[in-house]
């Protein structure tokens, strides 16, 4: 085969010169301007990042990577705890979410057992604000990757700019909140640069040898399986929100905010976003969000009880939410699903009403800061884990409850 080839350590760019038509179509989507067509061939650059933007997007198939594993000496070259920093929008604001500063408190246990840096990437344009905060939080070091094309998410150019990021910085962890954009930037960042992945984790640790055990349910919840990635770096995994609690916010803590260059093109770009639809429930917080939840499950008996589970929780300030078999009922949408196939929640206050305890519900609630449980089952799992447990009906203690809350 006559091609060029880009060699880095254990990753190699090939180009099939006898391939390759000349077509421009990956010197237009290279996000770093690292390919240039001369002549009708395709030209690698010293500034390529390796980041495999090109080879999924050459018509002729004539871009190849190969990474090989590496070995124990260079995995010791990898070092750092990085953690994505998504931001949401907030008025005419780009800000950190919530379960940023989750992982900031997971990640800082982390880098300290490993003595390495903590850093959080945060991708965005010029409204990207609070970032102090984060460090605050116990993050050593932002960096921030500004452009104009990264003011929304968008999978293309989120992918290449931490693919590129990544290759350069040569991070040992990186985590990701498991939110909707979450999981689906880790896995494409992963599948880039063949990198192992654990999903949905609900606990994470350092080893005696400095592996990352990534901790998450498994078999439809029955077991907890931990996980380690021995051969790839970096290991990486995605946490659910409200698994963890965040830190204490210091003040005094004093980090640094660095830059990465990013020079992204449109034609980088298949997805447009065409317009945003504003849904919401009358106004009413999010699960993931409320500091009280009241929670049903089929011991409710029928949907019209439900009333019930609302007035209780209009009594305290909070929303309703249920068990899976409510939603498969049809009897609460999706959004309300507490458990491993739904949300995780971690309010100040978790009431659950007729909900056994299968450990499908208990990993999407056990964080809560304090659990109330009402079952007539004595030896229903959900006590185990309750701080406080009423046995009895239901539906005969909740009127009994909702009166004197009134009062």
């Amino acid at each position: 085969m006559n091609g060029e080839r880009l060699h880095l350590k254990n990753i190699m760019l090939t180009i099939d010169l006898e391939k390759c038509t000349g077509c421009k179509i990956c010197e237009k989507i290279c996000p770093f301007g690292a390919i240039a067509v001369v002549d009708k061939v395709a030209q690698v650059q010293d500034n390529c990042t390796l980041c495999g933007a090109c080879v999924p997007r050459c018509p002729a198939e004539a871009i190849s990577i190969e990474r090989k594993r590496i070995s124990e000496e260079e995995l010791r070259l990898f070092s750092g705890v990085f953690i994505w920093g998504e931001c949401e929008e907030k008025g005419e604001k780009l800000i950190p979410k919530k379960v940023v500063k989750e992982l900031l408190s997971q990640g800082r246990r982390l880098s300290d057992k490993l003595c390495q840096e903590l850093s959080v990437v945060v991708l965005g344009d010029g409204r990207l604000t609070g970032l102090d905060t984060l460090i605050a939080h116990g993050a050593d070091r932002v960096i921030r990757c500004q452009h104009e094309l990264l003011g929304r998410f968008t999978t293309e150019a989120f992918t290449s700019v931490v693919s590129a990021l990544i290759s350069k910085e040569k991070p040992s962890v990186f985590l990701f909140g498991a939110t909707p954009h979450g999981r689906e930037l880790a896995p494409r960042v992963a599948a880039r640069l063949q990198l192992g992945l654990t999903a949905d984790c609900t606990g994470l640790d350092i080893d005696e040898k400095g592996h990352l055990i990534q901790t998450r349910p498994a078999f439809g919840g029955n077991i907890m399986a931990s996980i380690v990635s021995l051969y790839t770096r970096p290991q990486m995994a995605t946490v659910r929100p409200n698994v963890f609690h965040p830190g204490e916010l210091d003040t005094s803590r004093r980090g640094e905010i660095d830059d990465f260059e990013v020079a992204l093109s449109p034609a980088a770009i298949r997805t447009k976003l065409v317009a945003l639809e504003q849904i919401d429930d009358e106004g009413e917080i999010g699960i993931e969000d409320a500091d009280i939840v009241v929670a049903a499950g089929r011991g409710c008996q029928k949907k019209e009880n439900l009333q019930l589970i609302q007035e209780l929780a209009d009594a305290l300030g909070g929303v309703t939410a249920g068990s899976r078999a409510l939603v498969e009922l049809d009897w609460l949408p999706h959004t309300k699903q507490v458990g491993q196939s739904g949300l995780t929640v971690g309010p100040q206050l978790y009431i659950a009403v007729g909900i056994s305890g299968a450990i499908q519900h208990l990993v999407g609630m056990s964080s809560a800061k304090t659990i109330v449980a009402i079952n007539k089952d004595p030896d229903a799992p959900i006590f185990n884990v309750a701080d406080l447990g009423v046995v009895g009906d239901a539906m005969e203690i909740l009127p009994l409850l909702i009166r004197e809350l009134r009062k």
